[in-house]
This record gives structure tokens, sequence and C-alpha cells, in this order.
């Protein structure tokens, strides 16, 4: 077992991908902001400067202070504080950390549920097809965005409010996923309608595997390419549609503040001064948003066999 990961290792590191990545500055850039924005995320509570969370170590007199350049500023908050005292640098962390969670989880979700409907609707075929595909153009006609805002609408009316707010990260990563569970399907679909018919699957059928085994077996590995790529955009776009929803007041409650919950906040005091409140995290989401496009767009470049 650890030869045939050595050896797999090995021809990574020789392959096309890896060589692609190796002579792209930007990308390996885009990487390593990636990888920091993670690394601080979830080790915040151990790296972060403060405890955000910790109520009693905050201080409502060390409310609005500037970043540590400006005049006024404090040297233990590096990037000011917001309106309840709270260090700026910390509640990054911190809400990247929300906000990195529930992307990631949704992506996830997502995926796995794109690429079962995806890989039935390819393989089986007939009503089966017609069915999800019909199910997935009709959710293509209506904006992400408000099929999150449909299905958190709909929770907060059933669900008793102390629920909802116990259960906000959950309905938030089941309705991000629920809306973008399409593109992996689609995806797969093609690509599974394209590889079923090749010998290697008949084959297959012929010795009398099972169609799930298939499936997983053989036709899986030969779309992950395209699935690598979505999810990667993907993870982009959820993070942004969480900060989107947070920001709007729907999204994760105000005790477990997202990137999105930040900007939010430092908004009411932008036009008063004090501008680092929303400013900074403002640019950490551009910024994490952007490398991980910038990987997704590689990715793409680099799984693609007609651009080698």
């Amino acid at each position: 077992m650890w030869f045939r990961f050595a050896d797999g290792l090995r021809r990574f590191f020789d392959g096309d991908v890896f060589y692609s990545f190796r002579h792209s500055p930007v990308i390996m850039v885009a990487f390593a902001v990636t990888v920091l924005y993670f690394l601080l995320a979830f080790l915040a509570p151990w790296v972060a400067p403060h405890n955000t969370y910790d109520v009693m170590t905050l201080n409502l007199m060390d409310g609005f202070k500037p970043p540590v350049w400006e005049a006024g500023g404090d040297p233990r908050f590096l990037l000011g504080t917001d309106d309840q005292g709270r260090d700026v640098l910390s509640t990054i962390m911190f809400g990247a950390r929300v906000s990195l969670t529930v992307g990631f989880l949704s992506v996830l979700l997502a995926m796995v549920l794109g690429i079962v409907l995806g890989m039935v609707a390819g393989y089986v075929g007939g009503k089966t097809d017609a069915i999800i595909m019909r199910i997935a153009d009709v959710q293509l006609s209506f904006p992400a965005i408000l099929i999150v805002l449909l299905i958190d609408g709909f929770t907060r009316s059933v669900l008793p409010r102390g629920v909802h707010e116990q259960l906000a990260l959950v309905v938030l990563v089941l309705s991000i996923a629920f809306a973008n569970w399409v593109q992996f399907a689609r995806t797969v679909r093609g690509s599974c309608l394209v590889e079923k018919n090749k010998e290697y699957v008949q084959a297959a059928r012929v010795i009398g595997l099972h169609p799930a085994l298939i499936m997983l077996r053989h036709v899986l590995p030969n779309v992950m390419g395209p699935i690598l790529v979505i999810a990667t955009l993907g993870l982009a776009s959820a993070v942004l549609t969480e900060a989107t929803l947070s920001f709007l007041g729907v999204g994760v409650p105000p005790t477990e503040p997202s990137l999105g919950t930040l900007i939010n906040v430092g908004s009411d005091y932008l036009f008063s001064g004090s501008w680092w409140i929303t400013i900074f995290p403002g640019a950490a989401l551009a910024v994490l948003v952007l490398a991980v496009n910038l990987l997704g767009d590689w990715l793409r470049d680099a799984l693609n066999p007609k651009l080698r």
C-alpha cells in the first residue's frame, strides 16, 4: 500500500499538472494565500491575538480604536477594533473560519448530491434522466441567492426562533448546497454519457458487475477532473454567497460572525471615520475569493488535455 502511494505521488510530481503549477508564479502565490487562509482560520483559537468569543476579555472602552499606524492606535490591536472593542484582526480570523466552514461543507454536499444524480441520469437514461434534468433546468431558472433565501425563509417560518439560531449553520450549508448541485449534476451527466459507451464499461457489463459498482469504480474516476474544477470555483462562490447572506442579516447568527457579518457591522460606521471595521474584512474576503478563483481557472486549464 505504501509503495503504491509513493509511486502515485512520484508520478504526480513528474506529471503535467505539477509542472504547470511550478511554472506559474501567480498560481503558486494564490495557492499559498489559500493555504494561509485555511491555516489562520482553523487555527484561530490558538493563533489569533484575542479570543473574540470570550466576552469577559472585551472592553467597550477599547471600541473604535484605529489601526496601530493611525493616530490613537493601540499596539494591542494591529488593525484596530470594532464598536464592541473586538480586535479586527482576530474577528477576521474567526470570521474566515465560519465562512470557509460553510463554503467547504456546502460544496462537499453539493458535489456528492450532484455526482449521484448526474451519474444516475447519465448511466440509466430514459425517464430517470429526463426527470432529473428537468428539475435541474427549472432550478437554473432561479438565481442561487434566491433559492437560498427561500429555503432560509421557509425554515425560519417552520422552526422556533431559538431552534433556528442553533441550526443556522446547518440550514445555511444545506441551502447553499441545494442551490449549487446542478452544475455538478449536468457536468457529470455529460461525461457519463460519453464514458458509458466506451469499451471498458461495456467489458465491465459483460462480466456481470453491478451498475452501481461500474459507476463508482470505472466511470467516476474518469469524470473527476471537471468535478474538481467546479468544486474549486464553487468554493469561492459559496463563500461569497454566505458573505452576502450574512451581510443581509439572514446568514449565520451574530454570535458566530462571518466575514459578511463583519462587513455589515462596519458599514454602519464607514462614513463616520471608522473605515477599518469594514474595509479590512472586505479586503480579506476579496483576496480569498480571488485566490480561490485563480486556482480554479488554473486547474481548469491544467486538466484540459487539449491545452497541453
